[in-house]
C-alpha cells in the first residue's frame, strides 16, 4: 500500500548545485545494462534487427523476491522513453567487462544498434545479447513519472546468467570491473 507523507510535511530546499549533485552521485559505482524493446510497429516474432530499440541504462536495481520485481528509470526527454512506456516487455541486459564497446554502441550508436551486435530471441520475442552476465525478461508491470525521469518497474517473467564473467561497472566517469578484497 502506498502512503504519502502527511501534506504539510515538505523536503527542505537543497543546499547544493546541480553539478555538486551530480559528482556525489558519481561515486557509486553501478552495473551497466542494454535494455531492449519493440521498436514502433514491431511485434513478437519479427526478427530484423530493425524491429528492436536498445538503450544502455546503469538505474538497474532488484525491488522484490516474492513477486519478482526489478526497476530502471529513463529521462523523460529520451527520445526512446515514449516507446519503453508503451510497450508490454521488455530484457534488461546486464554487461559484462568485455562488452564495453556493446555498452557504447547502444548509448551513442546511431542507426541500426542490433546490426553488430549478437543476440536470440527470449521467450517475449525481444533480444537477450550474446556474452550478457545476466538477463532479465520483464512484463512492463508500472511507471512512475519522478522528476524528470521515468521509473519503469518490471515483473520478471524469466532470468538466466552466465558464470565466471566479471560486470560492467560504471563510477565516477569511468567504466571498470569488481576484483575481490583480500
Amino acid at each position: 500500500m502506498h502512503q504519502a507523507p502527511p501534506s504539510h510535511i515538505k523536503a527542505l530546499s537543497p543546499d547544493f548545485e546541480t553539478p555538486h549533485f551530480k559528482q556525489a552521485l558519481s561515486r557509486f559505482a553501478t552495473g551497466v545494462t542494454v535494455i531492449t524493446t519493440f521498436a514502433p510497429g514491431a511485434h513478437k516474432g519479427d526478427s530484423a534487427s530493425s524491429s528492436f530499440v536498445g538503450i544502455t541504462a546503469s538505474s538497474f536495481n532488484s525491488v522484490s523476491l516474492t513477486p519478482p520485481l526489478v526497476l530502471w528509470s529513463l529521462g523523460q526527454g529520451a527520445s526512446s522513453a515514449p516507446l519503453f512506456h508503451a510497450g508490454t516487455h521488455y530484457v534488461v541486459n546486464v554487461l559484462a567487462a568485455d562488452q564495453l564497446d556493446v555498452c557504447n554502441r547502444f548509448a551513442f550508436g546511431k542507426g541500426d544498434r542490433f546490426a553488430d551486435t549478437a543476440y536470440k530471441l527470449g521467450a517475449s520475442g525481444l533480444p537477450i545479447l550474446d556474452g550478457a552476465l545476466a538477463w532479465f525478461e520483464c512484463h512492463n508491470r508500472s511507471r512512475h513519472e519522478e522528476g524528470d525521469h521515468v521509473i519503469f518497474v518490471g515483473e520478471v517473467e524469466r532470468c538466466g546468467f552466465s558464470d565466471g564473467s566479471a560486470p560492467l561497472v560504471y563510477q565516477g566517469g569511468q567504466f571498470s570491473t569488481t576484483t575481490p578484497l583480500a
